[in-house]
């Protein structure tokens, strides 16, 4: 049988390689379909839960991972010399920045180096993990080729950027279209029908793996221009004394030509803050500098120091400095409802108000304790006692559930909301 019947008939084997926040939830798609599903990952004790059917991942439900482990048709190991049994491989591994804002690709090339290895006629390798255009075919698929197996006869190679967008209710790795570019026709093919029979959004094929990576690139950084827009004109706002949530309200009631985004204490996540850069780094080999995402990097960058003058000017009101203050962060997760601390911005907020000499603590329903920097951090109790020992609390993540904010608004001299979760109904509430 050819791997593409295998894939039609779901004969195939799949590994994902890497169970994180991308890996585990296509894991779990790819074995309710009805295929029988490796991971793999170098942490053991992602394994070990894994194989005991517990989950860690948010937006993966736990019944249908204990389901799917338990009918034999998911399971996870550490020992790479397993990808020889499958059919199938996809990379789904972290594409950090360094401190330089360049990528590093090292997750990469060490599982394309693990393949290497294992690699055998009829196997399918899709890389999934964002990054720059161009690095499918220049650093993949030249590990690959090492073997002296050719591509699109021997093997197949594409990319397909992931588009998990942690804690969104109704869109999830299984209702979202999924762009496919293959090295050549042949591996779009294979890659497109493995899809196909996964998900229910359909397959969206384009001409590259290029054209794919750009594709993801496009629309982080899509995001990242219009939220550093939003960002500066909520500074503009402020200064003018206007409400910019109210602004942004009256904005989105156009129908066409608009779309609402909103400003915050800075942009958090895997996605937004990083995948850009991806592009402005590979821009530099082509003798280009783009100059507007550079830009919107830094507006973002600067909103944790701009929500830490807007507090010290709030005290400043009162007659207090920040020197010495007792100061609450609701929330510490980058996005609301989830427990993702991944680049969030309240965690530069802490450190700013730990170097300014302000004693911070911190409320957050889904994080009882964090290790930042290497200090570890556990969350206080949202008491009467403990809230009336605060000089001022500050939202930081746009958690809906879990926080009562009513309770600590009646509790502590001000709330400074930068999420405008609170939208303001409060008497002694500041929004951003």
């Amino acid at each position: 049988m050819s791997l593409y019947e295998k894939i039609l008939s779901k004969e195939a084997v799949v590994g994902v390689i890497g169970m994180g926040y991308v890996g585990l939830p296509l894991a779990v798609e790819k074995a309710r379909a009805g295929y029988k599903v490796i991971g793999f990952d170098i942490q053991q004790k992602r394994v070990d839960m894994i194989n005991r059917g517990e989950n860690y991942i948010g937006d993966v439900d736990n019944n249908e991972l204990r389901e799917l482990v338990q009918a034999r048709r998911l399971r996870a190991t550490t020992d790479f010399d397993e990808l020889r049994n499958c059919d199938v491989i996809s990379i789904c591994v972290p594409t950090p920045l360094d401190k330089f804002k360049q990528p590093d690709l090292s997750y990469i090339t060490n599982s394309a180096s693990e393949i290497k290895r294992r690699l055998r006629k009829g196997q399918l390798v899709v890389l999934e993990s964002t990054t720059y255009p161009g690095t499918t075919e220049e650093v993949v698929l030249p590990i690959l080729q090492e073997t002296g197996l050719k591509v699109g006869q021997d093997f197949y190679l594409a990319f397909s950027p992931e588009r998990v967008d942690p804690g969104n209710p109704r869109y999830k790795t299984r209702n979202t279209p999924k762009v496919v570019g293959g090295v050549t026709p042949e591996c779009t093919k294979h890659a497109v029908a493995l899809y196909e029979n996964v998900l229910e959004a359909g397959v969206f094929p384009v001409s590259s793996p290029r054209a794919a990576e750009m594709t993801k690139i496009l629309e982080n950084t899509f995001r990242l221009v219009n939220i550093a827009l939003v960002q500066e004109m909520t500074k503009v706002a402020e200064k003018m004394r206007i409400n910019i949530w109210e602004v942004i309200d009256a904005a989105a009631t156009k129908p066409f030509g608009y779309m609402p985004f909103y400003p915050g204490p800075g942009i958090g996540g895997h996605c937004i803050p990083i995948d850009p850069f991806y592009l402005v780094y590979k821009a530099k080999e082509y003798d280009l500098h783009m100059m507007l995402v550079e830009v919107a990097g830094e507006i973002s960058d600067g909103m944790p120091y701009y929500v830490v003058d807007r507090l010290t000017d709030i005290l400043n009101e009162r007659k207090q400095c920040l020197n010495g203050r007792n100061i609450l962060l609701l929330g510490v997760t980058y996005k609301g409802n989830i427990d993702d601390l991944r680049e969030s911005p309240a965690l530069k907020v802490i450190e700013i108000l730990e170097k300014k000499k302000a004693n911070v603590f911190y409320y957050d329903p889904f994080v009882p304790e964090f290790t930042h920097n290497g200090k570890h951090y556990k969350r206080i109790e949202l008491t009467e006692e403990n809230l009336r020992t605060m000089d001022g609390a500050i939202v930081t993540s746009g958690h809906t559930i879990g926080i009562d904010y009513e309770f600590v608004a009646k509790h502590v001299p001000f709330v400074f909301d930068t999420k405008n979760v609170t939208k303001g109904k409060y008497e002694n509430v500041i929004l951003l």
